[in-house]
């Protein structure tokens, strides 16, 4: 390795891409095509570096495993930043194999944490906790493991373990100073502001209250009946019942819960359930058949008693009912989460994401737009979907398997 690519290299492990670039910027070997690529990214020209690495990644052959591997990995946190999450994970697995069998160790965790980034990202959490499981990030260059406790907190968070996650966090933050690289330290910055902003509102008769993250933890660890309009279920302790994919039901159950202790009256419950305001016997007969599916589903928590003008909430063991809200209003509250990350996702990373249909996705992105809360770049197939950051609150509760199912 020559004394220009050295100084590239230790320049870019300090956050300093322009530094970097000063060095190769114009050089076409592929050690320098491969360092030039990783600048690009960091400065946020992804196109470029995608275009930079796989250059150099031609360049180094064959016989050159171990550089074609690091400039996979390099690529493959190009595509993440990219949010193009439809790829193969082959390509990258295999790169972390052959990384791990020339003993580069630290690239080799680089590899892991993108793929259980991706998992993140896509809200499969327990593949990200598998791929994070036999990851150990110490004795590793600051850098790496502040991302590496930065990953753990957030899979923490999204499963709202807060003391873990908090944990986590700290030792990201320890990390960090370590590093002195200012990107990092803005990142962790920002991960702990997230801790201390509202993640949803409680409901209540006359108003409401908006509560943290841990708030949030406490009320669903505790005895109290919890209608989660974030996650769309319903529980109480340690049971859940999912409601995401039964929106007839989690409307009942929130219109009962929302009127508890008092009752609903039946035409209310067919205009919330149903979305329509003339009632016939069609509809009432429909009600009462969608009003015992939700009472044999959570007949361990609460039973639904039929009154003279409607239907009521009766919760077991005189158990409190709270009603969560998300701190957004509105049918696409997770799509504009996912979007409010700053980055430019595309049709397709949105739908894998929220386990949607692309035109679903198309339809509601449409909608957005319509109405000024998000706007399209690019056309065609490199079209992407931008919104501006939410402040003020924390979007981690509206974000896809924000909650394991238990």
């Amino acid at each position: 390795m020559d004394s220009l690519i050295a100084a590239s290299a230790r320049a870019l492990a300090a956050g300093d891409a322009l530094g970097a670039l000063k060095r190769v910027a114009l050089r076409e070997d592929p050690p320098a095509l491969a360092l030039r690529g990783i600048a690009m990214a960091q400065l946020g020209e992804h196109p470029r570096a995608r275009e930079l690495l796989r250059r150099a990644a031609r360049g180094f052959g064959t016989h050159e495993e171990l550089a074609r591997a690091r400039c996979v990995v390099a690529e493959a946190e190009v595509a993440m930043a990219m949010r193009e999450l439809g790829g193969s994970p082959r390509a990258l697995a295999a790169a972390a194999a052959t990384l791990e069998a020339h003993a580069d160790r630290a690239n080799a965790l680089q590899a892991r944490l993108i793929a259980a980034r991706q998992q993140l990202l896509l809200g499969r959490l327990e593949a990200a906790r598998a791929a994070l499981a036999p990851l150990d990030a110490r004795d590793l260059p600051p850098a790496l493991e502040a991302v590496a406790e930065l990953t753990a907190m957030e899979l923490a968070l999204r499963s709202l373990h807060v003391g873990p996650a908090r944990a986590a966090l700290a030792r990201a933050q320890a990390a960090a100073d370590r590093a002195r690289v200012p990107a990092l330290s803005a990142e962790v910055a920002e991960a702990r502001a997230a801790l201390d902003r509202p993640a949803a509102r409680r409901l209540f008769a006359g108003g409401e209250e908006a509560l943290r993250l841990d708030e949030v933890a406490a009320l669903r660890a505790s005895d109290a009946l919890v209608v989660d309009a974030c996650r769309r279920g319903v529980g109480a302790g340690g049971a859940w019942r999912p409601l995401a994919r039964r929106p007839v039901l989690f409307a009942l159950a929130r219109a009962l819960a929302e009127a508890w202790p008092g009752d609903v009256d039946r035409e209310a419950l067919i205009a919330c359930a149903f979305n329509t305001r003339h009632p016939d016997e069609t509809l009432r007969a429909r009600l009462r058949v969608e009003i015992g599916r939700l009472r044999a589903l959570v007949a361990a928590e609460a039973g639904i008693e039929a009154t003279a003008r409607g239907f009521a909430l009766r919760p077991r063991d005189a158990r409190e009912v709270v009603v969560l809200a998300p701190p957004i209003d509105g049918e696409q509250a997770s799509l504009v989460a996912l979007l409010s990350d700053g980055a430019a996702w595309s049709t397709s990373a949105l739908a894998l994401a929220l386990d949607a249909s692309q035109r679903t996705v198309q339809r509601a992105l449409a909608e957005l737009e319509a109405e000024g809360r998000v706007r399209a770049i690019g056309r065609a197939r490199a079209q992407r979907w931008l919104a501006p950051p939410l402040a003020g609150f924390t979007t981690i509760l509206l974000l896809p398997a924000a909650l394991p199912i238990e």
